[in-house]
């Protein structure tokens, strides 16, 4: 024992001797390469060829893609007057507890108008309509040697500016010099004033600067909605990333649907998806799925997901998978021993009937606010000739309260966000590049004594990502990969026996 402690207390005065600060922020990683030559905080075309093609920002976008939308947001502005100063914030950091960070994902509308990937950035962007002039400055963290040892490389000033294409990069350090530039000019100035009031970068830059702007009676403008108004119209850049995210989605609940059985955990179908998810290249899902079994389909926004299935049961399930910044949003409801009931059939059937024809209407020209008007009557009518109620009902009478069964609208924006633009009005027209979900549901409680014995507790929603076309003849549905008809599922659940010659 002595002896041992005679090694430990020499090695503990070698270990004194040594830099220890020096060790911990060690450069092994820290390459000081070129930026099209070193690894940067986003995949890149060094590090990722097979996936992002040189002059491409994240997969399948540009440089001038990317210019472009920031070009067309400035143009909007000019019917406010001559100069402008547009600033939009990404996201910082959340912590899930001291040190340890949630996985980072960035603010929209920023990653929409740059493509950057990293936390605890800002883009600055100039117009001056007088002398056509346009500026965009992207400021960034720099690159740190201790960060990067513990967290991954960043791409620093010279790897934004590399990576993204604006005209110019600036430490994020600068910030506070950087507006104040105009504070003592006449340019209109353009933010997201509630998302910038809860952040860090708040109070140690904008705060100042706004409380200047406004204390001199100078506008200050929300710029929320006039992004949305240009992300509401997709390219075909973004349609192509939509339509994989949709794909793999549809991909994962065929692997998923055969697996379900009664006295399965719903979290056991929650962890099937997410895996089916990513093995087909999605980063992430794009919202907590719901994975409701029987009555608990009731409950729209279900996320608990840790209760047992029951046989007899269905169960409906909500998953999307977010593809490089896109999202997908699918629903299915099916039986978890795989066969039917004459009720479940009856009410699942009620419900694709009205979808179809909801999907029929997805053409230029019309509007969500419409078609949700369609779904109620519709939903009203089958259910007048279906006899589900204890009481004979007609349709008109049925209507009268047909909110109760399906409280939610028939639809909503999709693209970057599940709940796409929350900013633009579903009576908004549809225009080709729009896309949006057709989701018509009933939700029979188990408690509603309005509604036959047999029929009480089921709950069905169908929803599909509809992509609005220069056709006439209904929208293209993304997600038709996705088993949805009645014989389509109950073939998928049946076990397939191998016959041996």
């Amino acid at each position: 024992m002595k002896i041992l402690l005679k090694h430990a207390r020499s090695f503990i005065g070698c270990c004194s001797s040594l830099n220890v600060g020096r060790f911990s922020r060690s450069a092994a990683n820290f390459s000081t390469l070129p930026p099209e030559r070193r690894t940067l905080g986003q995949p890149s075309h060094f590090t990722h060829p097979h996936l992002i093609k040189i002059n491409e920002v994240t997969p399948r976008i540009s440089q001038k893609e990317y210019e472009g939308r920031r070009l067309r947001l400035l143009h909007k502005l000019k019917k406010e007057g001559n100069k402008h100063v547009v600033i939009v914030n990404g996201n910082e950091l959340q912590y899930m507890s001291e040190d340890i960070p949630y996985p980072f994902h960035q603010k929209n509308n920023f990653l929409y108008l740059t493509g950057f990937l990293e936390p605890n950035s800002c883009l600055i962007m100039e117009a001056d309509f007088n002398r056509d002039h346009f500026h965009a400055t992207l400021l960034v963290p720099n690159r740190d040697i201790s960060r990067e040892l513990w967290n991954g490389p960043r791409s620093g000033v010279d790897g934004a500016l590399y990576l993204t294409g604006v005209e110019q990069t600036e430490t994020i350090d600068n910030l506070g010099e950087v507006l104040g530039q105009y504070l003592d000019d006449d340019h209109v100035i353009w933010c997201d004033y509630r998302d910038l009031q809860h952040t860090q970068m708040y109070y140690q830059h904008f705060r100042g600067f706004l409380d200047s702007v406004l204390s001199n009676e100078r506008p200050v403008r929300n710029l929320k909605s006039l992004v949305q108004e240009l992300r509401v119209v997709k390219s075909e850049s973004e349609l192509n990333l939509l339509g994989e995210a949709c794909h793999v989605t549809g991909e994962a609940l065929k692997q998923a649907i055969p697996t379900t059985q009664p006295d399965m955990n719903e979290r056991a179908l929650h962890a099937i998806l997410d895996c089916e998810c990513r093995l087909r290249g999605a980063q992430i899902l794009a919202y907590p799925p719901v994975i409701a079994g029987g009555s608990r389909g009731n409950i729209l926004h279900y996320i608990n997901n840790n209760q047992r299935f029951d046989d007899g049961d269905m169960v409906l399930v909500d998953v999307g998978a977010e593809f490089y910044g896109y999202c997908a949003d699918i629903t299915r409801t099916w039986p978890v021993n795989g066969r039917f009931t004459t009720e479940q059939r009856k009410i699942y059937e009620i419900v694709l009937h009205v979808q179809l024809a909801c999907i029929e209407l997805c053409t230029p020209g019309n509007d969500l606010d419409s078609i949700y008007g369609v779904m109620l009557h519709l939903l009203a009518q089958e259910l007048a000739a279906g006899d589900v109620f204890v009481e004979k009902l007609t349709a008109k009478e049925i209507y009268q309260s047909i909110r109760t069964f399906c409280p939610h609208h028939v639809g909503h924006w999709l693209g970057m966000d599940v709940h796409d633009t929350s900013t633009i009005p579903r009576s908004t027209k549809f225009v080709p590049g729009m896309v949006v979900t057709i989701e018509p549901g009933l939700y029979m409680g188990a408690d509603d004594q309005r509604v036959k014995e047999e029929f009480r507790g089921i709950a069905v929603r169908i929803e599909d990502d509809v992509m609005i076309t220069t056709k006439g003849t209904g929208g293209h549905v993304l997600t038709t990969n996705s088993p949805k008809t009645v014989e389509e599922i109950e073939k998928l659940m049946t076990p397939q026996t191998s016959t041996s010659s």
